[in-house]
């Protein structure tokens, strides 16, 4: 299937590995050419290679701390000047420490809204003048299946993303007749240097068995891969998702068990 993105500008925040860089190699296998940020320099020189040998568009890799204003704001005007246009935005962000939501201070909540909500609403306010020169837009942003299911040791990430389901709603309103679409993707367990990070840190027997032990409460039994995170971005980045906007899709095997 042809997902008309050929020749379309993308952008993808906190590429470097993970599901941002799953997001940005699909998107430039589509023809894309995909503008990149991340912190360190040296990984985001490494997932530039990547990105680049997926497709045959340009890449644009440029170091940004999303939590910087002023950063995000010379990214997307870098990258529109670069390209000469901007289609499809997907929002990013670091994740936040672990913990029940009585284990942490009113500055750590606040730090957390810096790092995890801030990024996409800065990002996202950056680029709407150029999706709307453009008349055809697609903003995605990557939260976290918190925000359709908080669990004890999600206090942190929950109430930071939450917060960015009211602002993604008021812009499907503020940007419909623009032909932009917002959407939320909402990401559960996937193979990630984060998540075996979080395998190493959390669990105290080996990384294998606590896998099994995770694995076992998902229906489908298997965590995500980058690879079908891309997949799923690269669609509601598509033409044919073209009628798909303020939702909120999870993607986490099954886990989430809410009727809502």
């Amino acid at each position: 299937m042809d997902l008309g993105l050929t020749g379309r500008v993308a952008m993808v925040a906190a590429a470097s590995s993970g599901l941002g860089l799953g997001v940005a190699r699909a998107l430039a296998a589509e023809g894309a050419h995909v503008s990149i940020a991340a912190r360190d320099p040296g990984r985001l020189a490494a997932a530039h290679a990547e990105v680049d040998a997926a497709g045959p568009g340009r890449v644009l890799s440029t170091p940004v701390d999303m939590r910087d204003d002023d950063a995000v704001q010379a990214w997307v005007e870098r990258t529109a000047a670069e390209f000469g246009a901007l289609h499809v935005v997907v929002t990013n962000a670091g994740g936040v420490p672990h913990g029940k939501a009585d284990a942490f201070t009113p500055g750590q909540y606040r730090e957390a809204m810096d790092s995890s909500m801030l990024p996409h609403v800065a990002m996202s306010l950056a680029a709407l003048p150029h999706l709307r020169a453009a008349g055809w837009g697609r903003i995605l942003m990557i939260t976290s299946e918190a925000v359709r299911q908080p669990l004890p040791g999600t206090a942190l990430s929950a109430t930071a993303r939450v917060g960015l389901l009211g602002f993604a709603k008021g812009l499907v309103h503020a940007l419909g007749p623009s032909g932009v679409t917002v959407n939320v993707l909402a990401p559960g367990c996937h193979r990630t240097p984060a998540f075996e990070t979080f395998l190493e840190a959390r669990l105290a027997h080996d990384k294998e068995t606590a896998l099994k032990e995770i694995t076992a409460e998902i229906p489908l039994g298997t965590v995500g891969d980058p690879e079908d995170f891309g997949a799923l971005a690269a669609f509601l980045a598509s033409e044919q998702a073209r009628f798909v906007t303020g939702t909120v899709l999870v993607a986490d095997g099954g886990n989430t068990r809410g009727l809502g």
